[in-house]
């Protein structure tokens, strides 16, 4: 799976930073609430969760946002099948990412399957009889217009708009309402004007709501299909 690596280097906290964008990849506070606040509360999930709902995302990472969703699935005891598709430049390898999850024990065992089948170097993952997770290698400008399904949910996922903007342009946004159902919604940690601004240019009605712990504020989208 890892045909262009990211470059790592680990803060004093453990937490993995990149060394091309200079941002960490979760929270130095508590990653894991912050994903569930922003990813999830912020997609009205677990509450939406049916058979057949997809969430995708704009950067993988280390695997967090996957985990938390598979967690959130499995305690909701959601009947049905789960669907996750990731869209990733810079994927970490199975080494760096079981080293980045190791912060979060609660998670240890739906880890384990999750690198072990990384490690396989598929970009298609049965991770469990009824989640499928499929990552879409690339820069996502290119990718994502050419996928052939629709998000219920989007998590999006990238580094600071400041410091990674390709991955948050007006052009990258309509491609992710081009590629939304109906009645889906988006979340993101950013509340950056641009952002918001493009994501209600591209067909979102866009929310700036609190943010997680050091972070004022976060965005919220949710998308208006155009009537008939």
């Amino acid at each position: 799976m890892q045909d262009q690596h990211t470059d790592l280097k680990w803060d004093d906290n453990g937490v993995p930073v990149s060394s091309r964008f200079d941002d960490p990849y979760f929270s130095v506070d508590n990653g894991l609430d912050e994903t569930q606040h922003v990813l999830l509360g912020g997609n009205d999930l677990p509450a939406r969760f049916c058979d057949g709902f997809h969430v995708a995302e704009l950067g993988f990472g280390t695997g967090l946002g996957f985990l938390t969703t598979v967690q959130a699935w499995q305690e909701a005891g959601t009947l049905g099948h789960l669907y996750f598709t990731s869209f990733e430049a810079f994927p970490l390898t199975a080494l760096e990412m079981a080293r980045a999850l190791s912060a979060f024990p609660e998670l240890t065992e739906l880890a384990g399957p999750l690198v072990d089948q990384w490690a396989v170097k598929t970009q298609l993952i049965q991770y469990a009889p009824n989640v499928t997770l499929k990552v879409v290698l690339g820069d996502a400008r290119q990718t994502l217009p050419n996928w052939s399904s629709k998000a219920d949910a989007w998590y999006l996922d990238g580094f600071s708009p400041a410091k990674n903007p390709e991955l948050w342009t007006p052009e990258l946004m309509q491609a992710v309402a081009d590629h939304t159902t109906p009645t889906g919604t988006a979340a993101t940690y950013t509340a950056a004007g641009f952002v918001r601004r493009g994501l209600r240019d591209a067909g979102f009605q866009v929310e700036r709501i609190a943010g997680y712990g050091r972070k004022r504020h976060m965005t919220v989208a949710k998308f208006e299909a155009a009537s008939e």
